[in-house]
């Protein structure tokens, strides 16, 4: 097929310097036409939504496929796991915590206990902002300390968010280890656990992380409603059951997240 010039594409057609790189432009327009309402689309669908040709969008959905940021079953193109990537690097950026720092200092001075931001990385969570009342843990927590999802409450609220293939992508590349006799490695008993989480927008983890460690967490949602981050409080076993958990540390949790969503409104528009 016969591309059109450059300039008759719609991501291309406006004026640029001399430092504008029309392909990297032209790339992030066909990871940005996938949305929640166009989780798979076509060659053609792609190059309606991007105002490619085709034959470039093609190009960039192979090179894409082939860089492991998009599959392809033999009709359909998605993104794949892979692009969260992308957005780790820019929620891990100072802006989040930046923005989450200030919340969590008053979630803490409420609730008095430890509360942390994350965000997923493939099969992991990061953390992106903390703060602590007092170590609970035998590994110390610091920004970049990294977990399974699986097996965390911040983890399982974000795993819940992800559409079906994604989160089958995710568990089939998990390996479930029991850290404690609590831990859930059954992954048909997980995927119980995460249907719960999805159907009541919390997740409490009783020690399967670490004996003696409950915690319970909420996502934070950008403006199309996806979970882009999470917010958690943990506590002692001592301290906090599901009952006393969900009394009196879930209402202070989701005012806390959002606030968050709110300031990252007013800053990112």
């Amino acid at each position: 097929m016969q591309e059109t010039p450059d300039s008759d594409e719609t991501p291309t057609s406006a004026p640029r310097n001399s430092d504008y790189v029309q392909t990297l432009a032209r790339g992030l327009a066909v990871i940005r036409s996938f949305s929640a309402e166009r989780e798979a689309m076509t060659l053609s669908e792609v190059a309606k939504e991007t105002g490619l040709t085709r034959a470039t969008a093609r190009r960039f959905l192979l090179t894409l496929t082939e860089l492991g940021y998009v599959r392809f079953d033999g009709r359909y193109f998605a993104l794949t796991p892979r692009v969260l990537e992308l957005g780790f690097a820019y929620l891990s950026s100072l802006s989040l915590p930046e923005i989450a720092q200030p919340h969590l200092e008053r979630l803490v001075a409420e609730v008095q206990e430890s509360a942390s931001v994350a965000v997923l990385d493939e099969t992991d969570i990061v953390y992106v902002s903390r703060v602590a009342t007092q170590r609970i843990m035998r590994v110390s927590i610091n920004i970049g300390t990294r977990f399974p999802a699986v097996s965390t409450s911040m983890g399982r609220v974000l795993l819940a968010d992800l559409p079906g293939d994604l989160l089958d992508e995710a568990l089939a590349a998990t390996e479930m280890t029991a850290f404690t006799s609590h831990t859930i490695t059954d992954e048909a008993k997980l995927r119980d656990e995460l249907d719960r989480v999805r159907a009541q927008g919390w997740a409490f983890v009783d020690q399967e992380l670490e004996e003696g460690l409950r915690s319970i967490a909420v996502p934070i949602r950008d403006q199309w409603g996806k979970a882009v981050a999470a917010v958690n409080v943990s506590s002692h076993a001592s301290r906090t059951d599901l009952d006393s958990a969900r009394r009196d540390l879930l209402p202070p949790l989701l005012v806390a997240s959002a606030r968050i969503l709110a300031d990252m409104a007013i800053q990112f528009g």
